[in-house]
Formats: structure tokens, sequence, C-alpha cells
């Protein structure tokens, strides 16, 4: 008769608690331009990294970082532009960042971290 490793039993179990925990967290995903709105800047992408059977969700609604730069005494502020197609570069924030678009200090409405509800485009893969 043999015995259970209590150990090994043990540490399958929180490998498999750590493995789900950690599906919940996105850093950064490379996604290609599904929309594009050049009014607001916002970007429906689609992730290109697949982690199971099906293909990922569609973000919807990602804001698109611009570039302000000084010319001179003057200041340049440029849109971005994307196209369908355009493969970007699209980051999570660490808490959610509704709140804090308008430039103040706010805290969150949500405990979520590093969720793709926060996500925004960075730059196009060229």
């Amino acid at each position: 008769m043999s015995k259970a490793d209590a150990a090994g039993t043990l540490s399958k179990l929180i490998d498999g608690f750590v493995n789900r925990a950690m599906a919940g967290v996105h850093v950064a995903i490379p996604c290609r331009v599904v929309t594009f709105d050049e009014t607001t800047c916002r970007a429906d992408v689609q992730p290109l990294v697949r982690m199971g059977d099906d293909t990922p969700a569609v973000i919807q609604s990602v804001p698109a970082l611009g570039r302000k730069r000084k010319i001179g005494p003057d200041i340049e502020v440029e849109k971005p532009f994307y196209e369908k197609g355009d493969v970007v570069y699209v980051v999570c924030a660490d808490r959610e960042i509704k709140n804090t678009l308008r430039g103040q200090v706010a805290a969150p409405d949500s405990t979520r971290v590093h969720d793709i509800n926060d996500a925004v485009i960075v730059g196009v893969f060229l």
C-alpha cells in the first residue's frame, strides 16, 4: 500500500492556485487594431497572444497615448493615428485609470489591478 505524498500534493495545489491567479494579471500585450476613432483617440484592439483554446476577446475603447513636444517657443501636440490591422503594444495600468484621465489625483472605483479594462496603447510596431 502506497502513501500519498502530502508535500507533492500541497505543491501541486499551490502551483494551481498561483497559475490561476497569475492568469488574471495583464502587463503588456501585442494587439491588432480593429477600429480607431480619431476624435476620441480610442481603439478597439484584438490581443494577439492566445493563452487557451479560444481567441482572446477584443478590448474595447482603449485610449492611445499621443505625444507632446516643444519646438522653439511653441508646444506641439501630436495625436495618434492608427489604422485597422496595425499591430500596437498595449500596457495595462497597475490600478484602475478611469478617474485619473482628467489629470486629477483620484482614488480608483475598484480594486482591480493589471486588468485589460485599464489598457493603454503606447505605440505601434513598424
